[in-house]
């Protein structure tokens, strides 16, 4: 993120990611492969490339990933009262990772619909041209039911959550809820890697998913964020013209920032300490404005994503 841009920069691969929340306001992270290509030996939300064969939808994407890397199924059936059993959830999983099977054609055979329209826009972000492997990152947030926070969410026909796990090593060697306050206290104590999106939308998190304990008044709370501009914010991380801050971290700015569209003295940026391979070893998030009440719209036109 820190080098010159390209002249001829690759086109973001339009992708999806989900944030998943359990009824302990705890988020669903993977720790990325360290030999993978994309993310290697990072803390992640699930998520994935876009595939035109098995995804008519973001969403689609968002929740195939997420059972392909971690097992979490966000699907439901109006039918079936049979949960289906670990072997055959295991099984059809391997096979779609494989590409032997396809998620659709899994879902079809047993009856399952996927729970897509519970998912929240988040935020989208795109990789910053100077980077080789680009992706356009459509990310949402979905409410794992639970006893006392129980609304019209997921509450139709049979419902199957597990533990998360791995996916055998070939993307992910673990899985994990994380409580947003854990994720970035192990972060700053150089227990687990974040990426600058992953930081900002944990820290946005944690500032509403307060307990150990999800409400109802907590979840109104996200879905206010997610139906407002801060669910539709495009951002498009580059680099301060400054370069570095005193201390030498690299300053990336986003729309809104006062040197990207917003009014002055308005701060959206991040200061970012890279280590090997490109990956953050400190970020601090510098955003002195309501995101409920003070996104400033201008910033987020047209002309500032590209």
């Amino acid at each position: 993120m820190t080098g010159i841009a390209s002249v001829h920069p690759s086109a973001p691969r339009p992708s999806a990611s989900l944030i998943v929340v359990n009824a302990r306001n705890e988020i669903l992270f993977v720790h990325r492969n360290p030999q993978a290509q994309s993310f290697g030996g990072v803390h992640v939300f699930p998520g994935g490339n876009y595939d035109a064969a098995q995804d008519d939808s973001y969403q689609m994407t968002a929740i195939r990933e997420t059972f392909e890397e971690s097992g979490v199924l966000l699907a439901s059936s109006r039918t079936q009262t049979t949960l289906l059993s670990d072997a055959v959830v295991d099984s059809s999983r391997r096979s779609i990772h494989a590409q032997q099977m396809l998620f659709k054609d899994f879902l079809k055979e047993h009856n399952l619909e996927t729970d897509r329209k519970y998912l929240l826009p988040f935020t989208e972000w795109v990789t910053p041209p100077q980077v080789p492997r680009r992706f356009h990152t459509r990310f949402y947030v979905a409410f794992l039911p639970s006893s006392s926070t129980t609304t019209s969410d997921f509450s139709h026909g049979t419902i199957q959550h597990r533990l998360p796990t791995s996916d055998g090593g070939l993307e992910v060697i673990a899985a994990r809820f994380i409580h947003p306050l854990d994720a970035l206290a192990e972060f700053r104590s150089s227990k687990i890697a974040l990426m600058p999106p992953q930081y900002y939308l944990i820290t946005t998190l944690a500032g509403v998913l307060h307990g150990r304990e999800a409400t109802l008044e907590q979840q109104a709370r996200v879905r206010e964020l997610a139906a407002g501009a801060f669910g539709s914010m495009v951002i498009n991380p580059r680099g301060h013209p400054g370069g570095q801050d005193q201390d030498g971290r690299s300053v990336l700015t986003y729309e809104g920032d006062e040197t990207r569209g917003g009014s002055k003295g308005r701060l959206h940026r991040s200061l970012v300490r890279f280590g090997k391979k490109g990956i953050p070893t400190e970020i601090v998030l510098l955003r002195n404005f309501d995101v409920f009440t003070e996104i400033e719209h201008q910033a987020f036109s047209k002309q500032s994503r590209l």
